[in-house]
């Protein structure tokens, strides 16, 4: 048999190889979908780079509803908008950390991040404490 086929035409014998063209299909198609999904994930997250106290843009509302800009207390809104368009000036891409206390108003909160976005800072973020 030299020069003989590896598979014969003759129906008594089964045919015990492996076709794994189909396998690597499947594997490659779950891949993509593997690769796919994994970038979907991980922009699902939202990119927070907390700025330090001289550069940054950090907001607090404490429980009685008063206002802190890096830890300044601010008792106008003018003043705060002024100061934290000082604070945006020394960046590229001012970013805006707003934390508020547990127990302070939404209101309060809410006024924060109005000033933020009145002193031209688009790019906000809440600040939170995991449990």
């Amino acid at each position: 048999m030299a020069g003989g086929s590896l598979y014969h035409d003759d129906d008594a014998g089964a045919i015990t190889d492996i076709n794994v063209t189909p396998f690597v299909d499947v594997v490659l198609v779950l891949l993509v979908v593997f690769i796919v999904t994994a970038k979907l994930i991980v922009a699902r997250g939202v990119e927070i780079d907390k700025p330090k106290a001289a550069t940054g843009g950090d907001v607090s509302v404490n429980a009685g509803g008063e206002l802190f800009v890096n830890g300044d207390k601010f008792g106008t809104d003018a003043d705060a908008i002024n100061r934290i368009k000082q604070i945006a000036a020394t960046t590229s891409k001012p970013k805006a950390i707003i934390a508020g206390d547990r127990k302070s108003a939404y209101g309060g909160v809410m006024r924060a991040i109005d000033l933020v976005q009145q002193a031209g800072v688009t790019a906000i973020a809440l600040e939170n404490e995991h449990p």
